[in-house]
């Protein structure tokens, strides 16, 4: 995964296109090795040499499919899920977790047997609903993003529960307005009465005030 990840991120799970995907470029690719084979075998003026340039040329397209399939990747973390793929070009985009309304799978029989379908997923952003085909393990895909968001609600509930809890401490170490002045009264009734210095009374209010 070419995207750096953020502060405390981590990742859920790394994810790709089904390897039903590579094979028709691989089978193309075949395909023209055994004509070019057969050919070289028929013709004497044919060498294998010849044979052996084209089919490794040839060779040349299922490998560009390969590479951009092992670099297109969905990765789900506890923040977003990336989506990022190309090998000579390259593309990437993200979805916040909690900007994700809804996320739906869809499988034909097929698809079950050998373990691919297609996901859907709709977020608030402006791109809006997105569908990704023949994603390799599509359930699992769909659960660790319903996983990862409860975790998320969880951690922010949590992380405003400890902010109003450290608020509420601070209120109730720190004295009230009302409180202060009431104190100041009192220190000043007591000076005036002469039970106090002024020099005390002045470091008492300091220490109220602060």
């Amino acid at each position: 995964m070419r995207t750096a990840l953020k502060k405390d991120e981590k990742v859920l799970l790394i994810i790709r296109h089904h390897w039903l995907k590579l094979v028709p470029a691989f089978a193309i690719w075949l395909l023209v090795a055994v004509i070019t084979l057969w050919i070289a075998n028929k013709s004497e003026s044919f060498t294998a040499s010849a044979a052996l340039i084209i089919i490794l040329l040839a060779a040349i397209f299922p490998l560009w499919i390969y590479l951009n399939w092992i670099h297109n990747i969905w990765a789900v973390t506890n923040l977003r899920v990336i989506d990022e793929g190309g090998y000579f070009t390259r593309h990437a985009k993200e979805s916040p977790l909690d900007k994700i309304n809804n996320i739906e799978y869809s499988q034909s029989f097929w698809g079950r047997v050998l373990g691919y379908g297609n996901v859907d997923i709709q977020t608030a952003a402006e791109m809006g609903e997105t569908t990704y085909i023949m994603i390799h393990h599509p359930k699992l895909l769909k659960d660790t993003i319903t996983h990862a968001q409860e975790e998320s609600k969880k951690a922010q509930v949590n992380n405003q529960a400890l902010q109003l809890a450290k608020a509420i401490a601070e209120n109730q170490a720190k004295p009230s307005q009302t409180m202060i002045a009431d104190e100041l009264h009192k220190l000043f009734e007591l000076m005036q009465k002469g039970a106090i210095t002024q020099e005390e009374y002045v470091a008492q209010k300091n220490k109220l005030m602060r």
